[in-house]
């Protein structure tokens, strides 16, 4: 396999680990019958942390972008290659490689959704809310106010984006690897539990599209619908969040050390 086949699958499989866990334990919190029934938000925030640590391990050739936010961010930020040279699979950055990282990212989170439904394929059956079948796949927000929803976003993905960059300058491996599974976990909870209460905290574009798409494909029962009148905010909030800390990291990075 080519290195950029490499890099594909590594986006894939990472994603979809993040993905399926991070699905995973919004299910066990929202759906009926569960034993994680009702164990609220922090628990979310720390399950989507390790579905994050877990992506990372797993997608380190690649150099665990996972999040299109991400990818498009270190191209604001000036990348000239993507990937992981310790693992000898640097990629140029341009239009194809862009969109290899974006089309895994994509196809694997969706793939993360579909193997969350089967986890929990008898809980859905009984969960009598269709909104909380749709909570599992994708975000929604607490008060719905699409502008400030997307401020929300915007500000989330941009503390993501930021830190990451600001570690990569110490590393060789681009996206979150450069920050390290750990650390990243950490502060993917953390921006859950400060700025995650309005949206959900997408923070990733192909984390909420893909598993919309799944659940709008999937044959759930009593499902209603998949929400696609707000499905635009989680993809366009996390890009231009990332976009303006790529950008901003340029003049600011440097001085902070």
């Amino acid at each position: 396999m080519d290195t950029l086949g490499v890099v594909f699958l590594s986006e894939l499989v990472g994603t979809a680990m993040l993905v399926l866990l991070g699905c995973g334990v919004v299910a066990n919190v929202a759906l009926a019958k569960n034993k994680g029934l009702n164990g609220g938000f922090l628990m979310v925030n720390f399950g989507w942390g390790l579905a994050v640590f877990a992506g990372v391990i797993v997608a380190y050739a690649s150099g665990a972008h996972l999040n299109p936010a991400v990818t498009l961010g270190l191209v604001a930020n000036g990348a000239t290659e993507f990937g992981n040279p310790a693992f000898g699979t640097g990629v140029p950055v341009d239009v194809l490689s862009v969109l290899t990282y974006i089309g895994a990212q994509l196809l694997g989170a969706f793939l993360g959704a579909v193997v969350a439904w089967l986890a929990y394929k008898q809980h859905f059956d009984a969960e009598p809310e269709p909104a909380n079948k749709l909570g599992v796949f994708s975000t929604g927000p607490a008060i719905r106010s699409y502008g400030w929803n997307l401020v929300t976003e915007i500000i989330g993905t941009f503390v993501l984006v930021f830190v990451v960059i600001g570690f990569g300058r110490q590393g060789d491996a681009s996206g979150l690897a450069a920050l390290g599974a750990l650390p990243v976990a950490l502060l993917v909870v953390g921006i859950g539990a400060s700025l995650g209460g309005p949206t959900g905290y997408a923070i990733n574009p192909a984390r909420d599209l893909g598993p919309r798409i799944a659940h709008a494909i999937l044959p759930i029962a009593g499902k209603g619908g998949s929400d696609w009148s707000y499905s635009w905010v989680p993809v366009v909030g996390p890009i231009v969040g990332g976009l303006l800390a790529g950008w901003v990291a340029i003049p600011l990075l440097p001085l902070l050390g």
